[in-house]
């Protein structure tokens, strides 16, 4: 590859969402109380989880308390610099924080990916081989699962950072988007990067796509095998497997758009990187809450314990 001799670049311009003040007003507390409450929803998940001795001890609720830490972590990643943004004239990133911010991204976005398969095959052990399920998914798998899911995650993001970190960057560096990611900033460069946008898309984009399809395969085979099981089998897995997809679905739309068809429009690339950033982490607690009815009674015997202990004192 050729470079270009020029004086290199030490930050980035986010354009972020709008150039409009009345606009950046209204984004900043929007997005200000939905951080707020992605960090107390997913965090109320996590603590539930490991306090009570009832749920911490089930493989699906083990790995939904990792599955919250994921997405605490990776909103946090983006929305605060975010939200900072919309009150300020100055909307930069530096070039190594912008690299940090891409590598965390596809460090834990990888790592989530990763984690939602091991919950469908949970899921599939639970509700299609329910004797054998305590036997299969015990302490030792599901912590092996566990650090497989961040080791990917490590593995996915390295395999395009490596590469990344060594591009030339000399200008323009304007980013039209909320925050750095590879699509954008790698055709910044003042290189020849075709090769890195096609390693980029076959990493993240197909990665992406092909972990849907094999979850969208895995829970037609659970639905299609449930008939086959005692009677209530279907309603129970019908109730369980409607989260999951919902937050399978929601997940991976965002990625397979912006990385199988990177480059094609960036006002939808700014829609979509909010859903990903911010729309999904939010959801996931509500829709994991909401909608189970062991979670309720969890947090609810929490919170009867906790107004006894204060009678008591």
């Amino acid at each position: 590859m050729k470079t270009m001799n020029s004086s290199m670049i030490s930050e980035f311009v986010l354009l972020g969402l709008t150039n409009t003040w009345e606009l950046e007003l209204f984004y900043f507390f929007i997005f200000l109380l939905a951080y707020a409450a992605i960090m107390a929803g997913n965090l109320l998940i996590v603590v539930t989880i490991t306090l009570d001795s009832h749920l911490h001890s089930r493989p699906m609720y083990f790995l939904l308390g990792n599955l919250s830490f994921l997405d605490m972590s990776l909103s946090t990643i983006t929305t605060p610099k975010m939200v900072a943004d919309f009150v300020r004239e100055n909307k930069t990133i530096s070039l190594w924080g912008c690299m940090a911010q891409m590598f965390f991204l596809h460090f834990l976005g990888g790592s989530e990916m990763t984690l939602l398969i091991v919950m469908a095959v949970d899921r599939y052990f639970a509700i299609c081989k329910p004797l054998h399920y305590t036997a299969i998914m015990n302490h030792q798998v599901l912590r092996g699962s566990v650090l497989l899911s961040w080791a990917v995650g490590f593995v996915h993001t390295m395999s395009q950072m490596v590469f990344t970190i060594t591009l030339p960057f000399c200008g323009p560096n304007i980013v039209d988007n909320i925050f750095c990611d590879l699509p954008l900033v790698i055709k910044l460069a003042c290189t020849e990067t075709y090769v890195l946008e096609l390693l980029v898309t076959a990493d993240s984009g197909l990665l992406s796509f092909i972990s849907f399809v094999l979850l969208l395969i895995s829970y037609t085979v659970i639905l299609v095998t449930v008939p086959h099981r005692p009677s209530g089998g279907l309603s129970k897995a019908l109730s369980t497997l409607s989260a999951h997809i919902t937050v399978v679905t929601l997940f991976f739309g965002p990625c397979i758009f912006i990385y199988a068809w990177p480059f094609s429009s960036f006002s939808v690339d700014k829609f979509l990187s909010v859903f990903y950033s911010v729309i999904t982490p939010l959801l996931n607690p509500i829709i994991y809450t909401l909608r189970n009815q062991e979670m309720k009674a969890a947090m609810n015997r929490r919170k009867t314990q906790h107004v006894s202990s204060r009678k008591t004192f």
